[in-house]
């Protein structure tokens, strides 16, 4: 395939990926300069069909990129009004009141938003300045000079048969080529994690850790809904099995956001965060919330957790990472998209600085320095201890020693330093031998759903004739390692049934990938334990197409 010829068109700056972070980027950067050609690719089908968050939403970044936003019409309409945290035991609840929480954790002035319409918004500014928007267009490549440095990205490659090769409506995409390229794919982006290996951008920094949110919109009864009202949260169903939490946003039009998230460093390979999620819907003060509702649209992702000490160097010759790529989650608040649109700004003004000085393809350093300590980097610092905390001491030791640290560093200190997180997630995963299988209850279909069910509500749709993006550095592996050492956990860690493990009488066991089913999660790359299993991109416009998430 290296002697595909292709077209190319050049461009002053590339970004990869219409999220928070790309989008805030391209405008950023025709509002310093309207005469710079700013180019943004998306792999879904439109702008927001690949957007999944919870969302309460910082208004910080968005204040910055477009102070009238309000008067622009932008979807931030639903204020948050209650604030409630709990701790769940099977049959009951402890509400933790809100008073001795630092204030850094209160979510007053902060507004419930699909992300997926904000940035569906955010598209339309970018396109009124001129910005050239290019959705169902993958980036499958980077294109690197003759010096090393990245030049652009290969795009809108269609058309390949099952085994890789050219079909008979072979498209070879074009080359996009700019002064800098932006990666803003989100997490464990396929782009992103082969520049950071390529430059060594992690020597130096802790391992990422990741979590994986799922969530579903419910439609419920008019006289439970309580428009404003955001819920958090921890304990069971996960006890000691995984760290995690639960999130409830009431938004309008009776909807609710139903999520649960479960930290990928789990041991138990028999764990099924999807399964914890549906038990989770069963507790009393949930099922009584969802009863007589209905839901209408399921997602998943992965979420980067290891925050400030776990965020790589974020420049390398020609481009940078923004916003997820980077991993830029306040994980206590369970905020991220205030910190992509500020890093997006950030490196915009970067490159326009570059530009203006005719400079191209090197290193933006002044972005770097901005992120680290501007405001992205002091919101990530304040933070920084308490994923290592839960991850070595458990729910509530972390807890109180969390929230002493978090207020400590509000005062500009900490006792604990700066803690460090080990081992990577995959890494964390233990032998079969050492635990045992979890009992789940099985779906009851009114309240909890299986996984095949849930995926229609995603929208999730790939044309099968393409190779699998879901792949294998050794086909034997699973069969041969993960099984006998693991039980094989890609059958249970994915949200969306891509694997399984077929055994037919009388033959060897057979390991099956559904990429069809796949919602692009990344939990796959992130949590097998051999990490054999490559996540790459498949073909611009397949995957799911979320409406409003």
């Amino acid at each position: 395939m290296s002697e595909i010829e292709r077209e190319s068109m050049e461009y002053d700056v590339v970004i990869v990926g219409a999220g928070p972070a790309g989008l805030s980027a391209a405008i950023r950067l025709k509002q310093l300069d309207a005469d710079l050609n700013v180019v943004v690719l998306e792999k879904g089908s439109e702008v927001g069909a690949h957007i999944l968050s919870g969302a309460v939403l910082d208004p910080v970044g968005l204040d910055r990129l477009i102070p009238d936003w309000d008067e622009k019409g932008a979807p931030v309409n639903v204020p948050v009004r209650k604030d409630k945290f709990y701790v769940l035991g099977e049959a009951g609840q402890i509400r933790v009141p809100n008073w001795p929480m630092p204030p850094l954790m209160s979510n007053h002035g902060n507004f419930i938003v699909s992300m997926g319409n904000v940035c569906r918004w955010l598209a339309e500014q970018a396109e009124a300045l001129g910005v050239e928007i290019f959705p169902g267009m993958a980036a499958s490549e980077v294109v690197y000079g003759e010096d090393g440095r990245v030049r652009g990205v290969v795009a809108g490659e269609f058309g390949k048969n099952q085994d890789g090769m050219p079909g008979p409506n072979y498209e070879p995409g074009m080359e996009l080529l700019g002064k800098y390229v932006f990666l803003g794919e989100g997490v464990r982006g396929s782009l992103s994690k082969g520049i950071i290996s390529r430059f060594d951008l992690s020597k130096g920094h802790e391992p990422q850790k990741y979590g994986l949110g799922m969530k579903e919109i419910w439609e419920i009864d008019p006289e439970k809904h309580r428009e404003g009202t955001v819920i958090h949260t921890m304990g069971w169903p996960l006890g000691k099995n995984a760290g995690g939490g639960s999130f409830i946003y009431h938004l309008d039009n009776n909807q609710v956001y139903v999520g649960f998230v479960v930290h990928l460093n789990y041991e138990n390979p028999y764990l099924s965060p999807y399964l914890e999620f549906q038990r989770f819907k069963h507790h009393p003060m949930v099922a009584e919330l969802l009863e007589g509702g209905k839901r209408v649209a399921y997602g998943a992702r992965a979420i980067a957790e290891g925050g400030y000490q776990s965020i790589p160097k974020v420049v390398f010759p020609g481009g940078a990472l923004l916003g997820c790529s980077a991993g830029l989650v306040n994980v206590p608040r369970i905020k991220g998209n205030h910190n992509a649109m500020l890093s997006g700004m950030a490196a915009a003004e970067a490159a326009h600085a570059a530009i203006k000085a005719g400079r191209a393809g090197d290193e933006l350093t002044d972005y770097e320095t901005e992120l680290r300590n501007g405001a992205v980097g002091r919101d990530l610092k304040k933070v920084r201890n308490v994923k290592p905390m839960w991850s070595k001491w458990g729910l509530m030791p972390s807890l109180a020693l969390g929230g002493l640290d978090m207020w400590t560093n509000t005062m500009g200190f900490s006792v604990f330093g700066t803690m460090k997180h080990g081992k990577t997630d995959a890494a964390a995963t233990g032998e079969a031998k050492d635990h045992q299988p979890i009992d789940y209850p099985k779906p009851d279909g009114v309240l909890s759903f299986d996984r095949l069910t849930n995926v229609a509500f995603s929208f999730t749709n790939h044309d099968e004739n393409q190779p699998a993006h879901l792949t294998l550095k050794d086909p034997s592996v699973p069969i041969k390692v993960n099984l006998p050492k693991y039980a094989e956990p890609a059958q249970r860690y994915c949200p969306a049934a891509v694997y399984e493990v077929v055994e037919e009488d009388g033959q060897e066991p057979r390991f099956v990938i559904n990429f069809q089913n796949c919602v692009h999660c990344k939990t796959c790359d992130i949590k097998d334990p051999s990490q054999n299993i490559h996540w790459v991109t498949p073909q611009g416009g397949d995957g799911p197409n979320y409406p409003n998430m």
